[in-house]
């Protein structure tokens, strides 16, 4: 189908679109179900994207693209632990009594939700089963990396929904992998509601400057941690190490290192020591203590994705406070410190979607936030902030009770 017929198709289902809580539970069941029973068809898929994108991709961007049973089978849970979540739909927000009116605020889907991603299949399952239980219809445009992939995933979880029977146009899968289908989705005025866009630094721009439907600023993650004077450093190494080597390839994961002067000289080398794999870019500072390749300005304004540090040695918290204001994307910032006035002070004024004291940026993630999954990380501040679940799939219209009130 083309792209503008699908927009239309799912504008079309989702103004008819009614689910019970009941129904959108079994549906989600259904679709883990049908990830596990086709877990062979799309290893198969799979393995042809990864084939392809070999000579393409670096080896750590390989890594996300690659399924395994293990991943597939991490994918199915995923799903099964949004059943558990509460519906967001139809909740009663607020409620007022006013001129012999009762007036509610009442939480209703967004409608259709279109999300651009590159290559992660996970994303796939995690959109799809967030649009269910969220009430919305789903529109996938996957970039043609994990084309394949994409498509077994979304065969299997259409399956999934006609076990439940809905209709399986709720969730549907953009067939052109050409930039006209993102810029077709970008311009979906009238069809679509909300764009989200997954992925590195020139799509999420792209997006942002050229879309005229809603869109929501997601995911470059150039993260920073900071390594107070007051600090465990044994605590700081195992933090950074990982921040930065657990999965290097993710936006939550770290992209620059700054230390105060007082401690560089006995942690700079526990650290070079500790994270041998990573290659860091050193400031002038800091290669007055140890080895490396000197630190070029643009290093500290780049989120790398692979085993790449940028480190700097600044003078107090203020001066790594006023670094990160001028380099952060406002995804993920952590201290490491004893000092509760300097924690204090940094998650005050760290201006981030996340801010964290004495513990891994890994952890922005909307799994280990509670939200089950999530449909991406927004470093914007309206409508939603950092990992986006449930609720930041919904929002609100009043719906007023009368009597034969007249005004």
């Amino acid at each position: 189908m083309k792209t503008i017929d699908i927009m239309k198709q799912a504008k079309e289902v989702s103004q008819m679109l009614t689910l019970t809580t009941e129904q959108k539970n079994r549906a989600l069941q259904e679709m883990a179900n049908a990830l596990r029973t086709n877990t062979d068809s799309i290893l198969k898929a799979n393995q042809k994207d990864v084939q392809q994108a070999k000579d393409t991709l670096s080896k750590v961007k390989l890594d996300r693209l690659i399924l395994n049973e293990e991943r597939i089978e991490s994918m199915a849970k995923g799903i099964e632990e949004v059943i558990e979540l509460e519906d967001p739909v139809n909740q009663i927000l607020e409620e007022v009594n006013r001129n012999g009116l009762c007036i509610q605020k009442k939480s209703v889907p967004l409608g259709v939700i279109a999300i651009i991603y590159e290559s992660r299949p996970n994303v796939t399952s995690d959109a799809a089963s967030l649009a269910i239980k969220s009430g919305n219809v789903c529109i996938l445009r996957t970039g043609k990396e994990a084309y394949n992939s994409a498509k077994a995933i979304v065969d299997a979880l259409q399956e999934g929904l006609e076990k439940a029977n809905i209709q399986k146009e709720v969730i549907q899968l953009i067939d052109d992998i050409t930039r006209n289908s993102a810029y077709e989705l970008m311009n979906g005025v009238g069809y679509i509601d909300l764009l989200i866009p997954r992925g590195g630094k020139g799509l999420i721009s792209s997006c942002v400057e050229n879309a005229k439907v809603p869109c929501i600023e997601t995911g470059t993650g150039i993260c920073t941690v900071y390594v107070d004077q007051d600090c465990d450093l044994d605590m700081a190494l195992r933090i950074v190490k990982n921040a930065k080597t657990s999965r290097p390839s993710v936006c939550n994961a770290q992209e620059t290192l700054l230390v105060h002067e007082k401690v560089a000289r006995e942690f700079l080398p526990e650290l070079k020591e500790y994270i041998p794999e990573v290659e860091l870019r050193l400031d002038e500072k800091a290669l007055e203590i140890i080895d490396g390749k000197k630190a070029v300005p643009q290093d500290y304004d780049t989120e790398f994705l692979d085993y790449i540090l940028a480190v700097k040695v600044v003078k107090n918290i203020e001066e790594a406070i006023e670094h990160i204001q001028k380099h952060s994307t406002h995804h993920s910032e952590s201290i490491i410190t004893k000092n509760e006035e300097h924690a204090s002070l940094f998650t005050s004024l760290v201006d981030s979607a996340a801010v964290y004291v004495n513990a891994s940026t890994r952890f922005t993630d909307g799994g280990e936030f509670g939200l089950g999954c999530e449909m991406g990380i927004s470093t914007q501040k309206l409508h939603a902030r950092g990992p986006m679940g449930l609720k930041e799939l919904t929002t609100y219209k009043y719906v007023i009770y009368g009597n034969g009130n007249i005004r």
